[in-house]
């Protein structure tokens, strides 16, 4: 739908009344207007200024003086990609949402919006005559409503009455103690086209995960943007909270956005990690080898923010390392159990907060480096992964510094990305050391 009198003449015939313009900042926040539909169709495009990217989650702004190829006043273009449009189910009035692109007033995609990102990333395997194919797993938490972040969080009470404690991995009781929100989730997602594979109960209290069938990255990463606004909207409907923290309660275990990855090669759709006689590719064996060589730089893409740190740690089924093994969950890459059509490498690194499109780019990049720089994986590891030495950063700062260092990684995907997202990053930690914790009141104020 790119004719302007056709777009019309739907929004018209499907009584519209608003259309909400969004963008992903680096967050994976939507950012844009909201409209009236008539106005949408006469005063297309939409502008927003250069500044929207230099958001922190916090709201401020890094030190610009050090970017002053940017003209942060600038107002960059928002173009609608149409067959992103979805309904709004949730709004009070008809409401439809379109993603939207975001380019410079010449019109040339900007390189550092995450959809530009992504599209670089896969314009590279698509020069190789490659299409990778991804398929996320979305884990989130319901919690109690919390209007003070000086309290902790707390299961909701689920509709025996109960509050869950302690883990219910798998339980269908357990997924039936919430099945208001979850109805809620099936009915929005039915409203906005978008299929659902499965809804499990996770290993934590209150902790669901959401599956999502397998497809084109950017068209997967649209809908991981569009269903954590979903989710959210289907936890306040029903008197709760849904949280992508990746850790936000202790004692609890971490919630990730795992993503299996394949590739596949455009012209025939065989999987390029499997021979003619189904054995493992070489193909198979350098996506894993540029997995272990490059994904201790992205991993600021995949873990953004301190908190991120504290799910990256042994023995609750989220890594520390980069070891991949065969339908291991210890290691930081599993190989499931599958034919060879469908053999894939599953990154169990990116955390449920981590923006879909730059945690997606970051891994499919280090899949690119791997395949086209021949890099060798280590041996697949048969043993309890966690014994053997931690492997990625353990910090904030440190991951941004590895990311910073890694000039085939920065190459991939855009220097002016790169330099923009690792400052914000620093900001975001800088702002964090400001804050006193109750940890550190608590052991600290009477005792040093």
């Amino acid at each position: 739908m790119t004719e302007p009198l056709e777009l019309a003449a739907w929004l018209r015939n499907h009584a519209v009344e608003e259309v909400e313009c969004v963008t992903p900042d680096f967050a994976g926040i939507g950012r844009g207007k909201v409209m009236p539909s008539s106005k949408f169709i006469r005063d297309n495009p939409t502008f927003l200024p250069t500044s929207l990217f230099f958001l922190t989650i916090t709201g401020g702004y890094p030190d610009i003086a050090n970017f002053a190829a940017y003209d942060t006043d600038a107002d960059l273009m928002l173009k609608p990609d149409y067959g992103t449009m979805r309904a709004v189910p949730w709004a009070n009035d008809r409401s439809v949402q379109v993603i939207h692109d975001v380019s410079d007033r010449e019109g040339r995609l900007v390189e550092f919006a995450p959809r530009s990102v992504l599209r670089r990333v896969l314009g590279l395997y698509h020069a190789q005559g490659w299409q990778p194919v991804v398929a996320p797993e979305i884990e989130f938490y319901l919690t109690k409503p919390n209007t003070d972040p000086d309290y902790p969080l707390e299961p909701p009470l689920g509709r025996s009455g109960r509050r869950a404690q302690k883990s219910q991995a798998y339980s269908i009781s357990a997924v039936d103690e919430y099945d208001s929100v979850i109805e809620h989730i099936y009915d929005y997602a039915e409203a906005l086209g978008l299929e659902i594979d499965t809804i499990i109960q996770e290993a934590g209290a209150a902790q669901l995960e959401v599956n999502l069938r397998h497809g084109d990255p950017l068209e997967l990463a649209d809908q991981v943007f569009l269903f954590k606004r979903l989710i959210r909207e289907a936890a306040l409907r029903c008197g709760c909270y849904a949280t992508f923290m990746a850790k936000p309660m202790e004692e609890q275990p971490g919630s990730a956005m795992h993503i299996h990855q394949s590739v596949v090669v455009r012209a025939t759709g065989d999987n390029l990690f499997s021979n003619e006689d189904g054995s493992p590719s070489d193909a198979f064996h350098h996506f894993i080898g540029g997995q272990q060589a490059y994904l201790k730089a992205a991993c600021c893409l995949m873990a953004p923010y301190v908190n991120s740190y504290r799910r990256l740690v042994p023995g609750i089924t989220a890594p520390i390392n980069l070891d991949w093994g065969r339908d291991n969950r210890t290691t930081g890459l599993r190989v499931p159990i599958s034919p060879p059509a469908a053999r894939r490498v599953e990154n169990r690194v990116v955390g449920a907060d981590a923006n879909p499109y730059l945690a997606i780019a970051g891994t499919l990049a280090a899949g690119y480096l791997g395949l086209v720089q021949r890099v060798e994986p280590r041996g697949e590891i048969v043993s309890d992964s966690y014994e053997r030495p931690r492997e990625l950063p353990y910090g904030l700062l440190d991951a941004v510094e590895e990311f910073r260092r890694c000039e085939p990684l920065r190459d991939v995907l855009g220097k002016g990305f790169s330099d923009l997202y690792a400052a914000v990053k620093v900001h975001e930690f800088e702002e964090f050391m400001r804050v006193i914790s109750p940890w550190e009141r608590e052991h600290l104020l009477l005792n040093v």
